[in-house]
């Protein structure tokens, strides 16, 4: 039996639970959440091991990898809806159990092939899994109190960002069990277990009060969008851009208007469109996803052009790498819980502002120390705590800021479109940061003497991206102001 509290005294808002089953719930949604966001990073640093052991073609290789980011990206709106229509906690369960037994299938594959196809349904398991976890924290806590759970769950997103490939570095070199690479999806079997059980027991159900029904047209749109956007963002850099690529991405935008075009006529028509437009109406959404789309596209660029600094243009080991990102990594979950519960309830949009403004520092003290001689984990420290700090004053009070006006009722499609911008942004900004970062190194050998400017003029894109993000927080109202249509 769920349990419920009385209504909230402004809003009328009902939670689903609370009390300890509201907490274990919470602790189980978490723990999914980062379970997903671990294996989308983690996997990066195995790719050597898992490439000796199986073999195959590098294309092969690099689908273990890209072919999980492209089946989460493509499902995440779908997933979402499909919460709105049968049940969040359902959808919940159904991804969770088959994200964990994708993980087994992993963890035993004998084949690149195997592996592969094992990875892509991982991908659209979690992306039935995740767009459930704010949908479902949205209908426990109270508008004005989400701050706290929502504080947590930037943390862990911060932390899964930069402990993955430490972590993957742990279990594959530690070669526990004898089981090598395969640890690393192994591990998730027995979490997924302990996740599905408490679950099963404390997550409460909920979904769309009015009558929704899927919108098969919108989704084969939307996801053949994002494919024509993403799969050459993914694949570009390794192909050398050929035309097709650009080709493809400016036919997203044509399959995109067609997508929109649809979802007004299904919104007039049977009121049951894949994605409610009418979310675009609150300001804190519409410029929360716009400044999530900058943000992430910096700082994800940013990550993977830094490790292949340290790893290749510095010769760091792979846990050399991950021990100096820590700094970055250590800050992250401290100033997003403080940020969201804090001081963000306090003080509004400033938060995001004075975050994104120390991210640009952070940038450019990271290029003066780059520039100013030999590079060593201890001289990378301030640029790295100050940029941890700057992240995480934004990532946990964006998401409530975007989130705090969205009716309970869309809380899965608005989970769903803020996930699939944040994957949007993660791909766009690895493709353009990526190609710009080895279009500066060439073919030389690498070394300080290339790899140190390199990095320097390819900081200047993050740079760029956080201050456009700082510029579109201006769009966004300065409280949010927490309002819940009941």
């Amino acid at each position: 039996m769920v349990t419920t509290a009385p209504p909230d005294a402004e809003s009328g808002f009902v939670p689903a639970t609370t009390g300890r089953r509201r907490s274990i719930a919470l602790f189980v949604v978490l723990l999914a959440m980062f379970m997903d966001l671990l294996d989308n990073t983690i996997i990066n640093v195995a790719l050597p091991s898992i490439h000796q052991d199986l073999g195959g073609t590098y294309a092969a290789v690099q689908w273990m990898a890209a072919g999980y980011t492209l089946a989460f990206a493509l499902a995440l709106i779908t997933g979402s809806r499909l919460g709105d229509i049968f049940g969040r906690r359902r959808l919940f369960l159904t991804g969770a159990a088959g994200f964990t037994i994708a993980s087994a299938l992993c963890g035993i594959s004998q084949e690149p092939w195997q592996l592969v196809a094992a990875r892509v349904v991982q991908g659209v398991m979690a992306a039935l899994m995740i767009p459930q976890v704010l949908a479902i924290i949205q209908t426990m806590y109270a508008p004005a109190d989400r701050g706290k759970a929502i504080g947590m769950f930037g943390a862990l997103a911060g932390m899964a960002t930069v402990g993955g490939p430490v972590l993957g570095t742990v279990l594959t070199s530690g070669d526990i069990a004898g089981l090598g690479w395969r640890s690393i999806f192994l591990v998730n079997v027995p979490v997924g277990i302990a996740a599905l059980v408490l679950a099963a027991l404390y997550l409460p159900e909920s979904r769309a009060p009015h009558g929704t029904r899927l919108d098969v047209p919108g989704v084969l749109l939307s996801s053949l969008a994002l494919l024509l956007l993403i799969y050459p963002l993914i694949k570009g850099q390794d192909l050398g851009w050929p035309a097709w690529t650009f080709v493809s991405m400016a036919g997203s935008l044509l399959v995109l208007a067609a997508f929109a075009a649809h979802q007004k006529r299904r919104t007039r028509t049977t009121g049951s469109p894949l994605i409610e437009l009418g979310l675009f109406r609150y300001k804190s959404f519409s410029g929360g996803l716009l400044v999530n789309l900058l943000f992430m596209g910096g700082v994800v660029g940013y990550f993977l052009v830094f490790t292949v600094y340290l790893q290749t243009g510095l010769g760091f080991s792979v846990m050399r790498s991950g021990l100096t990102n820590l700094p970055w990594g250590f800050m992250v979950p401290v100033f997003a819980g403080v940020s969201a519960a804090v001081l963000a309830p306090k003080l509004g949009r400033p938060v995001l502002q004075i975050g994104l403004v120390l991210d640009i520092v952070a940038m450019l003290i990271l290029m003066w120390t780059v520039g100013s001689g030999e590079v060593t984990t201890l001289r990378l420290v301030p640029a790295l705590l100050i940029g941890g700090i700057g992240m995480g004053l934004v990532v946990a009070p964006l998401l409530d800021f975007t989130l705090a006006d969205v009716p309970v009722a869309h809380a899965g499609s608005a989970s769903g479109l803020y996930n699939t911008i944040q994957q949007v942004g993660s791909a766009i900004g690895i493709a353009g940061l990526g190609a710009f970062f080895f279009s500066r190194t060439g073919h030389h050998v690498p070394g300080p003497a290339t790899y140190d400017p390199a990095l320097q003029h390819t900081l200047w894109l993050p740079v760029a991206a956080f201050a456009a993000a700082l510029a579109a927080t201006f769009l966004m109202p300065g409280r949010a102001t927490h309002h819940d249509a009941v």
